[in-house]
């Protein structure tokens, strides 16, 4: 039983991942920071958990959510540069979930 490796595959798929990896990751972080911009900065409530501890209290869910305030209301962006920030904080989370998505495709449907 002789087993034959093609490495020249092997490093096709490893660039493959390697790249449709860090582009998600970017998309997604370039969305964060488009989504703040506009002044819709993602507060996240308090996540209990059974037997866990407590993620933030109350007292800085409400200080998180004045300081958001605060800083949308400072932002120097006009009304039109804040949709636009929105509009493409959307478009790379449309373009992170379609990566997503097209890599499930490939390995369900295609080869």
């Amino acid at each position: 039983m002789n087993i034959v490796i093609d490495w020249l595959a092997f490093l096709q798929v490893f660039l493959a991942a390697l790249i449709g990896a860090a582009a998600i990751v970017t998309f997604y972080a370039l969305g964060l920071r488009l989504l703040v911009r506009s002044g819709r900065a993602p507060v996240v409530s308090p996540a209990e958990f059974t037997d866990a501890i407590t993620v933030i209290t109350e007292k800085e869910l409400r200080r998180a959510e004045k300081q958001a305030a605060k800083a949308a209301k400072k932002s120097p962006l006009s009304e039109g540069q804040k949709t636009t920030a929105l509009v493409g904080a959307y478009a790379c989370f449309a373009l992170c979930a379609a990566a997503v998505v097209a890599g499930i495709l490939m390995l369900v449907i295609g080869h």
